[in-house]
């Protein structure tokens, strides 16, 4: 009897280290994949500042060029904008989520424009019983795009009165003749920015 309980305590530790190894990588994974969700966001917020950014030029612009020229379609159609000051958003949102931004460009996606920002996390996975996590960082990239809501006639006189449907908030009216800057719709009604599939 004392022979059998002798027998069964090294494979009751056995099974107990087994089962701590088993617990601990499931940690490691854990932490890689809260790295690499907490990476994404960054990458995600960051790529929407930018395209948010481009945004907010493309409607001062906008309202810059009614009344000035026949050239503010061409702001409303969203061809407009330099991006500027698109890194700088981005950089500012990665840096909120304590990130850094590694690479960051210009994108096209099905035709609209926008931009990827690739991230790296300021923070590693941290230490776990898999070596090398403890100097490990988690990168992402994430891709926005600027998408106009507003559609106007190959044929309309910018000079005149123009009437457009904008997708989701109906119709509106701008007359270069009689305008003023609060007369514009919100931006988000002219221009939709989100994350490319």
């Amino acid at each position: 009897m004392y022979g059998d309980r002798g027998q069964t305590l090294p494979i009751y530790i056995w099974m107990t280290g087994i089962l701590l190894f088993v617990a601990f990588a499931f940690f490691a994974f854990a932490q890689a994949a809260s790295a690499r969700n907490g990476a994404q966001s960054a990458a995600d917020a960051a790529a929407l500042a930018a395209a948010q950014d481009a945004r907010d030029e493309l409607v001062d612009g906008l309202g810059g060029s009614i009344g000035e020229g026949d050239d503010w379609l061409d702001w409303l159609g969203g061809d407009e904008f330099t991006g500027e000051g698109a890194k700088g958003a981005a950089v500012a949102l990665a840096a909120d989520n304590d990130s850094s931004v590694v690479g960051f460009g210009p994108a096209e996606v099905n035709g609209y424009p926008g931009f990827r920002a690739e991230i790296e996390t300021n923070y590693t996975v941290g230490d776990s019983i898999i070596p090398g996590t403890e100097s490990k960082h988690a990168q992402a990239e994430a891709t926005a795009i600027i998408k106009p809501r507003c559609d106007v006639g190959p044929s309309t006189d910018p000079e005149k009165a123009v009437e457009f449907e904008c997708d989701g908030s109906g119709s509106f009216e701008i007359d270069p003749d009689d305008f003023e800057l609060g007369d514009l719709p919100d931006a988000s009604v002219l221009f939709s920015v989100h994350l490319a599939d």
